[in-house]
């Protein structure tokens, strides 16, 4: 108590254990007084490939504090609800569980109870991930997609769509099938430059994208694979893809374009990709990414990418067609 009273804000706090890692062209430095929390900071980030967008850019520091919980837990934790005021954003599970960010000064607070351990996925991607997209996409001016992007030979294409059009499938076939992988679920885009970097640490595949996996090897892999429940309920393999996989994308990809990908199949299996019509593009891409629309920088990536190229891709019998016509756009 005597603690309490000498500092009520923990403001002398020690952090004792610390991590360095390089995540969407930033710096990060982790600090902690848990040896636990940052195991969970090196299972989402550690082994990635480091990109450099801004070598000026300051860096980024996340605290990470474990706390008791003060009331029993049961069942799966709250989601998250977003608050902000005053230059700071917080993500508010319960009294034990939360982030707040400071995004002009760099920093975040990550305050997670020890019962959260038990739940490494929700910890890693609604708190602590939380902080670092949100640091990284503010600090160093980039666009924040929901989307997927793989590529080669430095170009990308990204690949948008709503939740089960098949983002995820078309990346893993086409890290199969030799392409680079950036990202599955979150794409951060430098608005100028087209430059575009994401976290390839885990691919998130539904049992039923097992169908068209011919690799007996990558078959096992993803089948192996711890299953994982989103909130909406669905379940999915949570696939490791620092494992030796396929090849992630070693530097940030310059994007060769868009393409919107659709559920239907084409009329036309020699044409499954089609550009969309000009008077579209803004309207679609806004649509499809109501968060980032309203960040500053959207009006000149999408200035830019309208530039790149903006498509629809049908749905082929194979997803080794969906492949073919991604490196059709990347020009190979």
């Amino acid at each position: 108590m005597g603690d309490v009273h000498a500092d009520p804000f923990r403001e002398q706090h020690r952090r004792p254990f610390s991590a360095h890692k390089q995540i969407l062209g930033g710096s990060f430095l982790f600090e902690s007084d848990s040896v636990a929390l940052l195991h969970v900071v090196d299972e989402a980030y550690g082994g990635l490939p480091a990109h450099h967008l801004a070598p000026s850019a300051p860096p980024f520091r996340i605290e990470l504090r474990l706390v008791l919980r003060n009331v029993a837990s049961t069942g799966e934790p709250l989601p998250v609800q977003m608050q902000s005021s005053g230059g700071m954003l917080c993500g508010i599970m319960d009294a034990c569980n939360y982030t707040i960010l400071m995004p002009e000064q760099h920093k975040a607070l990550v305050v997670a109870s020890e019962d959260m351990l038990r739940r490494p996925y929700h910890l890693r991607y609604e708190l602590i991930e939380f902080a670092v997209f949100t640091l990284a996409s503010r600090g160093l001016g980039l666009v924040p997609l929901h989307g997927a992007c793989v590529g080669r030979n430095g170009r990308g294409v990204l690949l948008l769509g709503a939740s089960g059009s098949g983002k995820s499938t078309l990346a893993l076939h086409s890290l199969l099938h030799g392409l680079e992988f950036l990202a599955e679920d979150a794409v951060f885009v430098q608005p100028e430059s087209l430059l575009a970097t994401g976290v390839a640490n885990y691919l998130h595949l539904q049992a039923d994208a097992l169908r068209f996996v011919e690799d007996e090897r990558a078959w096992r892999w993803i089948s192996r694979s711890p299953v994982i429940r989103r909130r909406s309920g669905v379940a999915k393999f949570e696939a490791d893809l620092r494992q030796g996989y396929g090849r992630l994308a070693g530097t940030a990809l310059a994007l060769a374009g868009a393409v919107f990908i659709s559920n239907q199949a084409a009329d036309d299996g020699r044409a499954l990709l089609q550009p969309l019509p000009e008077h579209d593009i803004a309207h679609r891409l806004a649509a499809d990414q109501p968060y980032a629309a309203g960040q500053p920088g959207w009006s000149r990536f999408e200035q830019q990418l309208r530039r790149a190229g903006v498509y629809q891709l049908h749905r082929g019998r194979h997803p080794r067609a969906s492949v073919d016509a991604l490196l059709q756009l990347l020009g190979e």
